[in-house]
């Protein structure tokens, strides 16, 4: 299927830092919580991510990942997610996080 390119702009993606981490043990698959700052605009936002494989809650917390914003609410289980952290599968379908190579990425900053 082929897209345009106004049809994907309209998808708000931006740059976001994991502030809080909670189990999830009512997800069918192992997930975690996530409370993610957008930043002043977006402000935070709860997503859930079956992201354990490859992330402690240690190393989740204050990391830079990008995520969908204006998606409506899902509920999953629950929990009502309000963002899709964005990841690829590994070689096995495993979520690995899309994150920001550099550091200095501006929190609330939309993907161009």
């Amino acid at each position: 299927m082929t897209i345009s390119y106004d049809d994907f702009s309209n998808v708000d993606i931006r740059v976001g830092k994991i502030v809080a981490i909670d189990d999830f043990p009512e997800a069918r698959k192992p997930a975690y919580k996530l409370t993610i700052d957008f930043g002043p605009t977006i402000g935070t936002k709860r997503s859930s991510a079956q992201v354990k494989k490859y992330y402690t809650k240690e190393t989740l917390l204050n990391k830079l990942v990008l995520g969908v914003v204006n998606f409506p609410p899902k509920q999953i289980g629950p929990f009502v997610s309000e963002s899709l952290t964005l990841g690829v599968p590994d070689e096995e379908g495993q979520c690995v996080l899309v994150t920001p190579d550099n550091e200095q990425a501006v929190i609330g900053g939309k993907l161009f």
